[in-house]
């Protein structure tokens, strides 16, 4: 597994009010307790284990397109790693809209995180300029979201 990605989820549980985190990616079994200890098991062979990792690196370097290149204004980002939706259902409008104007503190977005709808508010107040993220797209921490200006 990625050093990267295992730092990410270590934050993630600092900075989250979870106290365990475990994750299992095809071989590979990550599990976080918080103020005790990191491990990583690894069943699969050793010639198997760097070709998901290089799936993991290709992951992150798709990502920067997507963040904001000459506009400007303040970056909303992720919070968490999780699914990025842009309405409360699948038959609901957007929280918001580009040029739709938001307050601090309103709700703009959805990240589902282990079945938990995470709903994410405004840091800032403005108009949206951008939505950087598709609907049901997965997202990493600290991945910019929206534009506000």
């Amino acid at each position: 597994m990625d050093l990267r990605k295992l730092k990410k989820l270590i934050d993630l549980v600092q900075e989250s009010g979870i106290a365990e985190l475990e994750i299992t990616e095809g071989e590979e079994k990550v599990k976080i307790v918080k103020g005790g200890t990191v491990s990583l098991m690894t069943t699969a062979a050793p010639a198997a284990a760097p070709a998901p990792a290089a799936a993991l690196e290709a992951k992150p370097a798709a990502t920067p397109p997507a963040e904001p290149a000459g506009q400007e204004g303040h970056v909303v980002k992720a919070p968490m790693v999780g699914t990025f939706y842009r309405s409360p259902s699948p038959d609901a409008k957007p929280f918001v809209e580009v040029g739709q104007s938001v307050k601090e503190g309103d709700t703009i977005c959805i990240i589902e995180a282990m079945k938990l709808m995470n709903e994410i508010e405004a840091d800032a107040s403005g108009v949206v300029k951008a939505v950087l993220v598709e609907n049901g797209q997965p997202v990493e921490y600290g991945q910019p979201l929206f534009i506000l200006g």
